[in-house]
This record gives structure tokens, C-alpha cells and sequence, in this order.
């Protein structure tokens, strides 16, 4: 049965590959596998159906057969573990590939989450100019030691895996920012994996969405 994923019917982003939706995207192209989109409104995100797949009303979801999920890691290890291609077949290799994806969405996305919401949101504020360089610090603390730990490998644990696909993701968030370029074993990084062919075929396909919604 071909799975259905939810996508922002207008993203935010501007069709830049940012939208967790393009994890659950480019796993599945990395899995060969082939699947629908339903997309939908923000009005929408917050409707009953909706609220069923994911209690906090935000995309994506993922549903084949009588299963539904939600969160972008959980529906990437799903994948992950049904389909060959995103994690090793050595159960010792599976776990560390496995501790990337939880390091990827608990210790690097947070403070780089905080980084966005404070650049958004917080601007404004009497405080903004004392609390930017604390939160910048915190990130720049987490990429450098990530920087540290990927040397001059190709990925973070021999070969390719979820663990890399997610940190990537992760790291895409806070290329625009400028800060990535302090680390250019991260910038390198993440380069091989935009250049992945898998990659590729996910942002062309969550870019059509978004000029598609421009054209309307």
C-alpha cells in the first residue's frame, strides 16, 4: 500500500527543503519507495481529521494501511526500518546510526530551533540584544562539537544513514543564518547530502508544492 504523508499546502519556507515534511520526503526517495501528499492548510492543521493523525496539529503525518504516525523522527525510523538503505545491517552500526537520529533532533535542533524563534519573535524585546549572544554561544558550543566529532569523515558513522539524513535536515535550518559557514567540515557536509540524488528528487518535489500555491 503507498503511504500518504501531509505537506503545508503554502510552506512557510518558501519551498526551501525546510518543512519537516522534507525528512519523511527525502527518506522515503532514499527507501525507493514511492508515496502521496495530501496537503493542507493551516486551517486545516487544526480541524478534527486532522488533530486524529497529530494531537499537536502540525504536519507531517504519515499513514499506510490502518497505522498513522506523526513526528518527522519517528516517521523517518519507521521508514528506516522497514526498508533497506538507511541503516546498517550490524546491530552495533544500527545503534550508533540510530543515537545519530536522537542526537540530530534532541541536542542539535533545539538550539537552533531557539535561534529562529528568537530572530522571529523576540526582536522587539528590551532583552533581545543581551539574550542574542547567549543563544548563539549555546549553538555555536553544540556545532563545535559536532564539527569536532565529524573530522574530515564523509558521514558521521561510516556510511550513509538516517543518522546522517536527519542531521543534515537539522543543520539546513541554520544555514541561512551564516553561522554554519564558522564550520566548513559542517558546510561540507551538508553539501554531500543536498548533492545526494535522493535529496534532489524530495526538494523538487516539496518546491513544485510551493510554486505551484505561488502561481494560484
Amino acid at each position: 500500500m503507498t503511504p500518504k504523508i501531509t505537506a503545508f499546502e503554502r510552506s512557510p519556507d518558501r519551498g526551501r527543503g525546510l518543512a519537516r515534511d522534507m525528512r519523511v520526503r527525502w527518506a522515503l526517495e532514499e527507501a525507493g519507495q514511492s508515496y502521496e501528499v495530501r496537503l493542507l492548510s493551516f486551517n486545516a492543521m487544526k480541524e478534527p481529521g486532522h488533530l486524529a493523525l497529530h494531537p499537536f496539529g502540525q504536519i507531517p503525518t504519515y499513514e499506510e494501511g490502518d497505522l498513522a504516525l506523526f513526528e518527522s523522527g519517528g516517521i523517518v525510523f519507521h521508514i528506516a526500518e522497514r526498508h533497506a538503505g538507511l541503516l546498517p545491517d550490524d546491530a552495533d552500526a544500527r545503534a550508533r546510526a540510530i543515537t545519530w537520529m536522537f542526537a540530530a533532533l534532541n541536542t542539535i535542533e533545539p538550539p537552533i530551533v531557539d535561534l529562529g524563534i528568537a530572530k522571529l519573535l523576540e526582536g522587539n524585546e528590551s532583552w533581545y540584544e543581551k539574550r542574542m549572544p547567549l543563544v548563539q554561544d549555546r549553538l555555536r558550543k553544540r556545532l563545535g562539537e559536532l564539527s569536532a566529532r565529524l573530522g574530515d569523515a564523509e558521514w558521521l558513522d561510516g556510511e550513509f544513514s538516517a543518522g546522517d539524513l536527519l542531521m543534515v535536515s537539522v543543520l539546513l535550518r541554520v544555514k541561512a543564518s551564516g553561522m554554519l559557514d564558522e564550520y566548513p567540515n559542517l558546510c561540507a557536509y551538508v553539501a554531500r547530502g543536498e548533492a545526494r540524488p535522493a535529496y534532489k528528487r524530495a526538494f523538487d518535489a516539496q518546491l513544485a508544492v510551493f510554486t505551484a500555491a505561488s502561481a494560484r
